[in-house]
C-alpha cells in the first residue's frame, strides 16, 4: 500500500520574496474525483503526466498511488475530464536535510503559498525554516483538491 505523510505550512510573504530559490515548476493540476473518501488527480507539467490517487486523510497521513503518464495524455484527461482544477509553480527548497515543497498558486489562487513536507511518520521531528509562518494540515480548505472548487480569492 502506498503512503504519504504530509505536514502543509502557510508562509511568511516577506521572508519568502527575499529567499533565494531555485526555478520554480509550472503545474496544471486538475481532478477526475473528489469526495471526502478519495480523490483522483491529474497533473501536467511541461515534460511530464501523473495521475495520482489518493485515500481519506487522517491525520498528516493518507494512502497514495502515483502513476507517470506521457504528458500529452494528462493533457487530454485534463482538457476532457476534469471537474475543477487549479495552476500553481511549485519550489524544491532543500533544508535542514528535508525537502521542501512550496506551492505559489495563480488564477483564482492568486496570493496563497503553502509549503509541504513528507515525512516517514507523523512524529517524526525537522527543523522548520524561518519563512514558514502557521501550520494548516489538518485545515481542509487548504487541500489542492478543495482550493479548486473553494478558491482562495472567495476567502478574502
Amino acid at each position: 500500500m502506498g503512503k504519504e505523510i504530509e505536514r502543509k505550512f502557510l508562509i511568511d510573504q516577506q521572508k519568502w520574496d527575499d529567499l533565494s530559490k531555485p526555478e520554480g515548476k509550472l503545474f496544471r493540476q486538475g481532478y477526475l474525483l473528489t469526495d471526502k473518501d478519495k480523490t483522483i488527480r491529474v497533473r501536467a507539467t511541461e515534460t511530464k503526466g501523473f495521475l495520482t490517487i489518493k485515500g481519506q486523510t487522517i491525520g498528516a497521513t493518507r494512502m497514495e498511488y502515483e502513476y507517470e503518464i506521457p504528458v500529452a495524455e494528462a493533457t487530454q484527461l485534463l482538457d476532457n475530464f476534469s471537474l475543477s482544477e487549479l495552476s500553481k509553480t511549485r519550489y524544491e527548497i532543500p533544508f535542514s536535510g528535508k525537502l521542501w515543497e512550496v506551492d505559489v498558486f495563480l488564477g483564482d489562487n492568486n496570493g496563497l503559498i503553502v509549503a509541504e513536507i513528507e515525512l516517514e511518520s507523523e512524529d517524526e521531528t525537522f527543523d522548520l525554516p524561518d519563512w514558514v509562518s502557521r501550520e494548516v494540515t489538518e485545515e481542509e480548505k487548504y487541500y489542492n483538491s478543495n482550493l479548486t472548487v473553494s478558491p482562495f480569492k472567495d476567502w478574502i
